[in-house]
């Protein structure tokens, strides 16, 4: 039933359908929005991966003393405007 459901003209109809919808002026911004959305979303989880790296380093190398809390900052995606900003976590003595 789907064997050939993707075919090239398939693409083609839906990018002229896309650019009769929201219009050629739209199309680059949305593009770069999504762009922005994936580096930041990357960039997050990369920062998200390497605290958890050294939170079990820490974890292993720390004594049964209550831990400081943690900063970490969040680096701004290329071509973002916004800067960088500090997230603090409660770590809880429990």
């Amino acid at each position: 039933m789907f064997r050939n459901a993707l075919e090239p003209w398939h693409l083609l109809i839906l990018v002229i359908v896309l650019v009769l919808l929201f219009g050629s002026k739209k199309l680059p911004d949305t593009a770069r929005a999504l762009g922005k959305s994936l580096r930041i979303l990357k960039s997050e989880t990369k920062a998200m991966k390497q605290e958890g790296a050294h939170s079990q380093a820490a974890a292993d190398a720390s004594s049964a003393s209550r831990p400081e809390t943690p900063h970490r900052t969040i680096q701004t995606a290329p071509g973002d405007v916004a800067s960088a900003r500090t997230i603090q976590h409660h770590v809880d003595g429990s």
